[in-house]
């Protein structure tokens, strides 16, 4: 399948872009990766707002990671993130209840998203036929004329801040490629492109959930109770929470959650106090006891959005969006790093049926990996009345059975790893319909 001439250009080096290097090297004989930031330092950038707050990556997708990176989890441990058994190493809450906790074969990465990233990057750039490039921004698309848009060609970048068409002493610089992939984010300006291009920008499914978040930083000691971080659940009933894990650096990072308008403020006191209106012995431990490392920040994600690139008519050769380009995830669910692993596989595979209609292939496949994701992610923010959207029958039915049954992880093991599995995207909702696990839902058979 490797034809050394081919050309792949990637727009976005976060860790989606990354990704969609990695499932391409195989296959392209040059991989180039651009983005905004300066690519050659380490730490936080200013490009990804997000890298501040709480990450982790699920098992699902740690599993994805250590496929295409051998030897990841071993060298991010060694320097010093962690391996922690979800159920058994967190403390799990529902609102002020905990979860039963027992050993389970789900074993998470407690890492900085920065400290992953960084990792990412540098283990992408020592791919021979990968080029990182910073200080760079895509403007438009390249396009064959003769095929009237159908074929992209490359894209057009130019220095960073210059902005779209850049201004008469910019130079402006054409990339040419025989794929572009828009691993942009949030903001991306895929669906202008392709309008540019005489194509019907897809439908896009939203839910504004207007979460807020606020993150503060401390010193690690050992907790008290012998937990290596603490989760909790936000829910109708308690809609604020908390994620506290432990990171590389012996640090903590606190991240705290509202909806609506009972938002996290920012400043000590009242940091302090959101963080500990649920009765949990961890979280005051920290907040009171341990030496903070930096001011709090926020950060909010005022929706969900899903583009529904999948039920485009017509699709022009050459252009892929990915990631957050395709779907954003309210990122209180965790979900957006396993999803971006699992659809650089699909990515991977769909290439390998070569270039013509790899659109609509990879576009097929990547929804399979979104639908189940968004439904549990979509489903959630529907359980908040201050949520606009509309509740179907399978979501009110959704939203019921899940509240009965995170009632029965309080006291079932059986009924907290299987909700685990779910939520790491190792085994499908239709798994918590299970026989055994419905009778331990509704008839309390341990």
């Amino acid at each position: 399948m490797t034809r050394p001439s081919r050309h792949a250009v990637i727009l976005g080096a976060s860790i989606a872009g990354l990704l969609a290097a990695r499932a391409l090297s195989d296959t392209f004989g040059t991989v180039t990766v651009i983005d905004r930031d300066d690519l050659t330092g380490t730490g936080p950038r200013k490009g990804v707002p997000q890298g501040r707050h709480a990450h982790m990556l699920f098992a699902k997708g740690r599993e994805v990671l250590e496929d295409l990176f051998p030897g990841l989890t071993g060298e991010l441990v060694a320097a010093g993130a962690l391996t922690v058994d979800i159920q058994a190493g967190f403390a799990w809450h529902n609102g002020p209840n905990p979860m039963a906790r027992a050993a389970s074969d789900l074993v998470v990465l407690a890492v900085s998203r920065p400290a992953l990233e960084d990792y990412l990057r540098a283990r992408v750039g020592k791919l021979p036929n990968v080029a990182l490039r910073g200080g760079l921004e895509a403007t438009g698309l390249l396009h064959d004329p003769d095929t009237g848009g159908g074929t992209v060609t490359g894209a057009r970048v130019v220095p960073a801040g210059a902005g779209p068409g850049g201004a008469a002493a910019i130079v402006i610089e054409e990339l040419r490629a025989d794929l572009v992939v828009d691993a942009t984010g949030r903001g991306n300006r895929g669906t202008t492109w392709l309008g540019e291009l005489g194509y019907a920008s897809p439908e896009q499914d939203s839910v504004m959930a207007g979460v807020v978040y606020a993150t503060r930083e401390y010193e690690r000691r050992p907790l008290a109770s012998g937990m290596l971080g603490v989760l909790t659940g936000v829910t109708p009933e308690y809609p604020y929470g908390a994620a506290l894990l432990p990171m590389e650096g012996d640090r903590w990072i606190l991240t705290l959650a509202g909806l609506g308008d009972d938002l996290p403020p920012t400043d000590e006191a009242g940091f302090a106090a959101y963080a500990t209106r649920l009765p949990i012995g961890d979280l005051a431990e920290v907040v009171h006891g341990a030496r903070p490392l930096g001011p709090a920040r926020p950060f909010r994600v005022p929706a969900s959005v899903r583009r529904r690139y999948e039920r485009i008519p017509r699709h022009p050769e050459g252009f892929l969006a990915f990631g957050d380009a395709v779907c954003a995830f309210n990122p209180i669910y965790g979900q957006g790093m396993t999803v971006a692993a699992l659809e650089a596989l699909e990515l991977r595979a769909a290439v390998a049926g070569g270039l013509d209609g790899l659109p609509r292939r990879f576009y097929t496949r990547a929804a399979k990996v979104i639908d189940t994701p968004w439904d549990m992610a979509v489903g959630g923010d529907l359980a908040f009345p201050s949520v606009p959207g509309r509740r179907t029958a399978k979501i009110r039915f959704f939203n019921w059975y899940i509240a009965k049954l995170l009632r029965a992880a309080e006291t079932s093991p059986e009924v907290a790893v299987a909700f685990h599995r779910t939520v790491n995207l190792t085994a499908p909702p239709e798994r918590l319909f299970a026989p055994a696990i419905l009778r331990r839902v509704f008839l309390g058979r341990h």
